[in-house]
């Protein structure tokens, strides 16, 4: 690469953001250095602050600057259902499009044995101390529908079950708005066992 260091050094920072590659990196770099120089002063502040001062919430594992996030320190939720999911943006998601008022337990990751990710690098562990202790009557799976999530999900719902707590798994199917000549085979086999009356 020819031109600036710096210029060639933010290129390449920018591109450690998922789905950046080396044009998308360029482009966002000339446009804060171009036309946006008070934006890329507080992106770098918000950006310094934010790394320096989040961590994970106590409870859930969600991010938080606080030792409790304002999900698990809210006497507004409902303590008797906790809902598993692999991410933090996960939550977020969750909380955005949903009316769900329960608690949240955050895996970051899934069980991924091939590459060295067993249950305590996924916090099953702390999950598993949470359901002994506290007032758990059901535990929602929202992991992800690929083979991993699948497998996490089935793992934790015989931890769940050997408590005697009920476990259930997001439903997953048909999109709404989706026509079915676009929809995969393997998503229409799911729809199809999860149907319900009408």
């Amino acid at each position: 690469m020819s031109g600036s260091v710096l210029v060639n050094q933010l290129i390449e920072a920018l591109r450690c953001l998922p789905g950046v590659g080396p044009k998308s990196a360029q482009r966002m770099a000339y446009q804060l250095l171009e036309r946006d120089r008070s934006g890329a002063e507080n992106l770098s502040v918000i950006l310094a602050k934010a790394v320096k001062e989040v961590g994970h919430c106590e409870q859930c594992r969600s991010l938080s600057e606080l030792k409790l996030c304002d999900i698990c320190e809210s006497t507004n939720r409902d303590r008797s259902v906790l809902c598993i999911v692999e991410t933090p943006s996960d939550v977020q998601v969750i909380e955005q499009s949903t009316n769900y008022k329960g608690l949240f337990f955050v895996l970051m990751g899934h069980l991924s044995p091939l590459d060295g990710i067993g249950p305590e690098e996924i916090g099953l562990d702390l999950l598993a101390k949470r359901l002994d202790h506290d007032e758990i009557k059901e535990v929602v799976l929202a992991t992800n529908f690929t083979v991993e999530g699948e497998a996490t999900a089935h793992y934790i719902s015989e931890m769940v079950n050997s408590r005697n707590i009920t476990a259930s798994r997001i439903a997953h199917g048909v999109p709404v708005g989706g026509e079915l000549e676009y929809v995969n085979s393997s998503t229409l086999s799911h729809a199809f066992t999860g149907r319900q009356v009408f």
